[in-house]
C-alpha cells in the first residue's frame, strides 16, 4: 500500500482498493466512532509500535513483509493490527526509518542525495565500518596533522628571523584565523546531520556544488600535497640524523658575514644539507609504504595512529626538559639557556637573505620579511579539517567536531605561543638560524629522541593526510556532479582505493620536487582558500537566518565569520599576491567547468536563500502599484493549452517558447508557461505533476527563462479564470496573455472552442490583461531563420503602446533585425489624413522609434451598403466575405428555430444572447475591409501585428469567431494584440 492510503472495507470485512488513478478516503460519518491506542514496543507483543482501530476501516496486515527470520517470534503482526493511516502514521514511519514499527522493508532516499538507499533491518542495524568518538575520530587526526615538521625544524628559525615580539604576533595572527574558521565549522557542522567530505560537504551545501566542488577539489589537492611535505620532512630528519644513509653526496653550505643584531659578523660555518637526489628517492619509498597502511583501512589507521602520536608526545616532552636544563655541558656556545638578556637581545626581528636552504647568506636568492614568514608558518596550524575530513567515520559529528577541532587548535596555538618565549630565551640569533634542529640539539636526554619524534610526527601527518584527501575526493565523486570523477566513486562503507592512489600519484609527484619551502606556501593558499570557503558559508547562513539554520554549536556569530574570512583573505595576499592570483584562478577555471560540465543539484544552499529573500525583499519594495512605464517588462503567461492535440509527450507548442523569447529584450525577463488539464484535481495531480516536470524540460531545452505551471479545473474556461486572477504575486503578476489562434476550430468541428476562446477574452479584458494572440504559429521563424521585409502595424485603437513596443521588441532579435517598421492609421474618411499623419510621426519620434508612416482611410459601414458593394470588383476576401454571411444567417436560423420551438429567447452554450443582424453585418463588413487592406498593403511582411476588437456584449461565440476568421484570413502569419489600461512607453527619459 502506499503511503498515505487508506483500505476501506465493507461491512464483511472484505478490503476495497483503492482506486489507481488518485487516493480516495471513506467519508466519516456522524455514527463513526475512532479509537486510537497507542501501545510501547516489548519484546513478545503481538502488535507493533502503534495499533489504530477505527469504525468502519478494518485493518488489515501489511503486505510485501520481510522479517529477520531471527525475529519473527517477537515482531508478528497479528490481523487485528493496523497502521495510523488515516493520520499519516505510515508516512512519519518511512521519513524516520522506524521499522520495528511497522515490520517493513523500506528504502528511504537520503537527503541530499536522492537515491541513496538507508537499508535498515528489524533487530540488526546495518553493518558498517568503525565508527569513532571525539578523542580518537577528531582530536587525535588534528594534532597529528598540526604538530608537524614545521615546529620541528623551522620555528626556531622562525623565532630567529623574526624575533620574540613577531613571532608572538605571527602565531596569534595565523592561530586567531583557524580558531575562527573551527568555531564557524563547528556551527554549520551542528546543523544537522553530516555525510562524508568534511569541509566540501558543508561548503557544498552552503553556498552550492559550483563553489563546493571548486573549492572541495583545491583542499583535496591542498591535503594530497601537504602530505608530500609531511613526507620531505621526515625523510630530510631522517638524512641530517643519519648522514651516511644518503646515496649521494650532500650539498655543503659556507656561511659567511651572518647579520647578527644588525651588524654583519664575519663568521664561517659548514653547514650540510641532504642531497636532493636523495630526498626524492627517499620520499617515493616513504609515500609507497604509507599508502599501503592508508590501503588497510580507517579501523588499521587508527590502531597505528597512536604509535605515531604518542613518541612525538613524548619528543616534545623531552624538548621542553631540555630547554629547561639548558646548557649542558656538551652544548653549542650559541646555546646559552633561559636567560633574560638573550631574550631582550632576541625581541627584535633581524630579516635577512638566505639560501634556498634557508641558511643565512648576504648573496642568497631568498628575502624574508614578516609576510613570507606568514606563508612559512601557517601550515603549522593546518590540520583542522582533519576530524571533518573524517566525518562519516564519527559516531556523532555534531558534538566531536566541534570539541575535538576546537580542542586541538586553542592546545597547539597555546604550545606554539610558550614556545616562542621559550626559544627566544634559550639561544643567540646566530644559533637559532643556523641550527636547522635546534629541537634536537637542546632535548635530553639526546638528539635520537627527537629525530625520533619528528619522524613520526611527520609520517603520522602524512598519513592523516593520505587518508582524508582519498575520502574528500570520493565525496566529491559520489555527489555525481562531475563525470569526470565517477572512477573515483565508492560504495557506502567501501574503502577508497582509487582516489588514494590517485592521491600517492600526487604526492609522489610533489616530493620529486624536493623543495619544502617552495611546497608550503603552495598548501597554504589551498588550506586558505578552503577556511574562507567556511567562513563565508557560516557568514552567509547566519546572516540569511533561515528557518532550517539552527546549529548546536551557539558561540558563533556572523560578524566572527566575517572576521575569520577577511583574515584568510589577507594572509593570503600577505603571503604572495602571484600565489593567491593562481589559486583563485584555479578555483574559477574549476567553477567555471563545473558550471558548464556539472550536473545540476539543488542542495538547499545558501545562495538560493539568498536569492529568495532578494526576491521578497524587492517584490515588497515593489509594491502593489503600478510600474511606471519606464520600468515595465512584458511578463507573458504562455497559454499551452492547444486548439487540438499535440503529438504525445510533447506539453507546448514548439514554436510557442520561440515566441515568448521573442517578447523579450536581450532574453531578460521571465515567462509563465501554463497548461490546463480538465478532470478532478484529486484524480490527476500525480499527472499534473508528470506534466509540469515534462514543461520545465521543455522550458529548459528551448533556452527560455521561465517557469511553468499545471492547472487541474473542470473545464478550461473555469481553469483560465483561476489563472488568470490568481497567478503571480505584486507586481510580478503576468500583464500579458499569449495564446495561439484556433485555427482548427472549424475544421476539426470542434463546437466548444468559440464559447471558450470568447470566454478566455472576455477574462483577460475584466482582469486588465493585455493580450497577444498568434496566427500561424506553426510558420513562427526559430532563431536561425532570418527574415526581410517589414513589420507591419495596423493601429486602430489606442493601446497603450503596446503594439509599438512589440514591433520595437522584435527588432532586437537577430530573426527580425532586417526588417522596417511601417505604421499604418486606420481612419475614417473624412479625417484629414495629413495632419494624422504628422501627429502620428511626431508621436513615434518622440517615442524614439522609426517608422514610415501610412494613413489608410475606410469608408463606414451604412445598411445600403451591402447592395451597393455587389458590383464592386471582387478580391481575395470577397468570396470569404459571403461565405461568411451565409454560415452566419444559417446558424442564426437554426438559433431561431430552436428558440421558437422550445419556447424561450435566444440561447447559446445555456446563456441568452442578444442579436441585432445589422450589427452583425457592420462587424462583417470592417473585417472584410481590413483584411483587404492587409491583403493589399502587406501580403509580403513579414509579421502583421493588428488591434484586436473585443467580443460584442451578449453576442454569439460563434459570430465573434467569424468575424476573427474574416479578419485573419489569407494572412500567413499574424500578431492580434490588445492592450490594457495603461501605457507601456514614454516620452520622458
Amino acid at each position: 500500500m502506499e503511503n498515505g492510503e487508506i483500505e476501506g472495507a465493507a461491512d464483511d470485512g472484505v478490503p476495497v482498493p483503492a482506486p489507481p488513478n488518485g487516493r480516495r478516503y471513506r467519508p466519516v460519518g456522524s455514527s463513526d466512532r475512532a479509537v486510537i491506542q497507542m501501545t510501547s514496543m516489548e519484546p513478545g507483543s503481538s502488535s507493533s509500535t502503534a495499533v489504530a482501530a477505527v469504525s468502519g476501516i478494518t485493518p488489515q496486515p501489511p503486505r510485501n513483509l520481510t522479517v529477520d527470520p531471527s525475529m519473527q517470534e517477537d515482531h508478528t503482526v497479528s490481523q487485528g493490527d493496523s497502521k495510523l493511516e488515516l493520520f499519516g502514521f505510515d508516512s512519519l514511519v518511512n521519513i524516520l526509518g522506524l521499522k520495528s514499527m511497522t515490520g517493513e522493508q523500506i528504502q528511504a532516499p537520503s537527503s541530499p542525495r536522492d537515491g541513496e538507499d538507508v537499508a535498515i533491518t528489524i533487530g540488526r542495524p546495518k553493518e558498517t565500518g568503525p565508527k569513532f568518538g571525539t578523542m580518537m575520530g577528531v582530536f587525535v587526526p588534528c594534532l597529528q596533522n598540526i604538530l608537524g615538521i614545521i615546529y620541528y625544524i623551522r620555528f626556531t628559525w622562525i623565532v630567529g628571523m623574526a624575533g620574540v615580539w613577531q613571532s608572538l604576533v605571527l602565531v596569534s595572527f595565523c592561530g586567531a584565523c583557524t580558531f575562527l574558521t573551527g568555531i564557524s565549522l563547528s556551527a554549520i557542522a551542528t546543523n544537522g546531520a553530516m555525510k562524508g567530505g568534511g569541509p566540501y560537504y558543508l561548503i557544498g551545501r552552503a553556498l552550492g556544488p559550483e563553489v563546493g566542488v571548486s573549492i572541495g577539489l583545491c583542499f583535496f589537492l591542498g591535503n594530497a600535497v601537504a602530505g608530500s611535505m609531511y613526507v620531505l620532512g621526515a625523510v630530510e630528519t631522517f638524512l641530517d640524523a643519519v648522514p651516511s644513509a644518503g646515496f649521494f653526496k650532500e650539498s655543503v653550505t659556507v656561511v659567511n658575514n651572518t647579520l647578527v643584531n644588525g651588524t654583519a659578523t664575519a663568521s664561517t660555518a659548514t653547514i650540510s644539507t641532504p642531497s636532493l637526489h636523495d630526498l626524492q628517492v627517499y620520499g617515493v619509498i616513504v609515500t609507497i609504504l604509507l599508502c599501503f597502511i592508508v590501503f588497510g583501512g580507517v579501523k588499521i589507521i587508527n590502531k597505528v595512529a597512536p604509535a605515531f602520536l604518542i613518541p612525538v608526545l613524548f619528543s616534545l616532552l623531552c624538548i621542553y626538559l631540555g630547554v629547561f636544563i639548558a646548557p649542558r655541558h656538551n652544548a653549542p656556545k650559541g646555546i646559552t639557556g633561559l636567560s633574560i638578556t638573550t631574550f631582550k637581545d632576541n625581541w627584535g626581528s633581524e630579516y635577512q637573505r638566505t639560501n634556498n636552504a634557508g641558511v643565512p647568506d648576504p648573496n642568497g636568492s631568498i628575502y624574508w620579511d614578516f609576510n613570507a614568514l606568514v606563508g612559512l608558518f601557517f601550515p603549522a596550524v593546518t590540520g583542522i579539517m582533519a576530524g571533518s575530513n573524517r566525518s562519516a567515520s564519527l559516531k556523532d559529528t555534531q558534538r566531536s567536531i566541534p570539541i575535538g577541532t576546537l580542542s586541538a587548535t586553542l592546545t597547539t596555538t597555546a604550545m606554539y605561543l610558550f614556545s616562542v618565549l621559550l626559544f627566544g630565551a634559550l639561544a643567540t640569533r646566530e644559533e637559532l638560524l643556523t641550527d636547522r634542529l635546534l629541537t634536537a640539539t637542546v632535548a635530553w636526554p639526546a638528539p635520537a629522541v627527537i629525530y625520533i619524534g619528528i619522524i613520526l610526527s611527520t609520517l603520522g601527518a602524512a598519513l592523516q593526510s593520505l587518508t582524508g584527501a582519498p575520502r574528500l575526493l570520493a565525496a566529491i565523486a559520489n555527489d555525481d556532479i562531475l563525470p569526470v570523477l565517477n572512477y573515483f566513486k565508492v560504495s557506502e562503507g567501501a574503502e577508497p582505493h582509487s582516489a588514494t592512489l590517485f592521491t600517492a600519484f600526487i604526492c609522489i609527484c610533489c616530493v620529486v620536487i624536493g623543495n619544502l619551502d617552495l611546497i608550503t606556501p603552495t598548501i597554504t593558499m589551498f588550506f586558505l582558500l578552503c577556511y574562507a570557503g567556511v567562513n563565508l558559508s557560516c557568514f552567509l547562513l547566519d546572516l540569511l537566518d533561515a528557518p532550517s539554520w539552527r546549529p548546536r554549536w551557539k558561540f558563533h556569530h556572523w560578524s566572527l565569520s566575517l572576521v575569520g574570512a577577511l583574515l584568510c583573505v589577507v594572509i593570503m595576499f600577505l603571503i604572495s599576491w602571484s600565489f593567491t592570483v593562481v589559486s583563485l584562478a584555479l578555483a574559477s577555471l574549476i567553477y567555471y567547468y563545473v558550471s558548464l560540465k556539472g550536473k545540476a543539484g539543488d542542495w538547499g544552499d545558501g545562495f538560493k536563500s539568498a536569492y529568495f529573500q532578494l526576491a521578497l525583499r524587492s517584490l515588497r519594495s515593489l509594491g502593489a502599484n503600478q510600474v511606471h512605464p519606464k520600468n515595465w517588462y512584458p511578463i507573458p503567461l504562455i497559454f499551452c493549452r492547444p486548439w487540438g492535440k499535440l503529438p504525445e509527450n510533447v506539453p507546448c507548442h514548439p514554436k510557442l517558447a520561440d515566441f515568448a523569447n521573442c517578447m523579450k529584450k536581450k532574453g531578460r525577463g521571465m515567462s509563465i508557461f501554463v497548461s490546463i488539464i480538465d478532470g478532478d484535481y484529486h484524480e490527476l495531480a500525480e499527472d499534473a505533476k508528470t506534466a509540469c516536470r515534462q514543461l520545465d524540460t521543455y522550458i529548459e531545452y528551448k533556452r527560455c527563462e521561465g517557469v511553468a505551471e499545471i492547472i487541474v479545473a473542470p473545464s478550461m474556461s473555469e481553469g483560465f479564470r483561476s489563472i488568470v486572477q490568481t497567478m503571480g504575486l505584486g507586481n510580478l503578476k503576468p500583464n500579458i496573455i499569449v495564446m495561439r489562434y484556433p485555427e482548427i476550430w472549424r475544421r476539426e468541428n470542434l463546437i466548444q472552442i468559440p464559447s471558450t476562446f470568447v470566454s478566455i477574452i472576455n477574462d483577460c479584458i475584466i482582469a486588465n490583461k493585455a493580450v497577444v494572440i498568434v496566427k500561424g504559429l506553426d510558420e513562427w521563424p526559430n532563431e536561425y531563420q532570418r527574415q526581410y521585409g517589414t513589420i507591419d502595424l495596423y493601429w486602430i485603437v489606442r493601446d497603450g503602446g503596446l503594439m509599438l513596443l512589440l514591433s520595437q521588441l522584435l527588432l532586437t532579435k537577430e530573426t527580425f533585425e532586417s526588417c522596417k517598421i511601417q505604421v499604418f492609421c486606420i481612419a475614417e474618411e473624412d479625417t484629414d489624413a495629413e495632419e494624422l499623419k504628422a501627429d502620428v510621426k511626431k508621436f513615434l519620434y518622440d517615442l524614439r522609434m522609426h517608422a514610415e508612416v501610412i494613413v489608410v482611410t475606410m469608408k463606414s459601414w451604412e445598411p445600403h451598403m451591402e447592395s451597393s458593394s455587389s458590383g464592386a470588383p471582387q478580391d481575395d476576401s470577397q468570396e470569404a466575405y459571403t461565405s461568411a454571411q451565409r454560415r452566419i444567417s444559417t446558424y442564426l436560423s437554426e438559433m431561431k428555430e430552436t428558440a421558437q420551438r422550445e419556447g424561450h429567447p435566444l440561447m447559446e452554450d445555456g446563456k441568452q444572447v442578444v442579436v441585432n443582424e445589422q450589427k452583425i453585418e457592420k462587424f462583417l463588413y470592417t473585417m472584410f475591409k481590413l483584411n483587404s487592406t492587409i491583403l493589399r498593403y502587406s501580403r509580403m511582411a513579414a509579421v502583421v501585428l493588428v488591434s484586436l476588437p473585443p467580443p460584442p456584449l451578449n453576442h454569439p461565440a460563434y459570430f465573434y469567431m467569424e468575424y476573427m476568421d474574416l479578419l485573419v484570413e489569407n494572412v500567413p502569419r499574424m500578431l492580434i494584440v490588445r492592450g490594457y489600461r495603461r501605457d507601456v512607453v514614454t516620452f520622458f527619459t
